[in-house]
């Protein structure tokens, strides 16, 4: 049996060129359609991949800002916890006619204070704390307690030097250098 294009050259309805430009435009039509498939295909995969790789990259802006945030709120409770601490802490009736030095923020500042709390600040049994440009006296063992939280709270703590840590061979040892020297 005889195709169709060859019963339409018999019967002279077309010409040779024409089936010829008829095969080709086939064969371009079919050959695109087989890779059109294929760029579509390619396309989607592509799509999808960009997709995902979206998806990752959100997800790891989404747990970075996540994680900024619950530094932030943790230093802010840790801050709030040692202010809670000094206001509570705190010792309070202290003032007189003492001066006591000391450097907070960079700044030399003078804190007037009656003698028994000034010698307990020399002793160390008090200490001095700084937050937010407020200065704070406590015992020493609530300024040992905020120094595990935050170091740079604590301005002034002074420990006991014992006579017996002294060298027996120091020619210096019987002139003792006072450290609340009154100016």
């Amino acid at each position: 049996m005889a195709s169709l294009q060859e019963q339409l050259l018999k019967a002279g309805l077309t010409t040779k060129q024409k089936a010829r430009q008829a095969n080709t435009d086939k064969r371009k039509s079919s050959k695109q359609k087989r890779s059109g498939v294929k760029v579509a295909a390619s396309l989607q995969e592509q799509v999808k991949q960009e997709l995902e790789l979206a998806k990752q990259e959100k997800l790891a802006r989404d747990t970075a800002l996540n994680n900024e945030k619950k530094q932030a709120l943790q230093a802010k409770e840790q801050r709030l916890r040692i202010l809670q601490i000094l206001q509570h802490h705190q010792v309070t009736n202290v003032s007189g006619d003492t001066e006591y030095n000391y450097t907070f923020n960079n700044k030399i500042k003078k804190l007037l204070l009656d003698e028994v709390s000034h010698k307990a600040l020399v002793n160390g049994r008090l200490a001095l704390c700084g937050m937010d440009d407020t200065t704070y006296i406590v015992t020493a063992e609530t300024a040992d307690k905020v120094a595990s939280l935050d170091t740079r709270v604590v301005l002034v703590q002074n420990t006991k030097v014992d006579d017996e840590s002294l060298a027996d061979d120091d020619p210096y040892a019987e002139f003792q250098i006072p450290d609340d020297l009154m100016w």
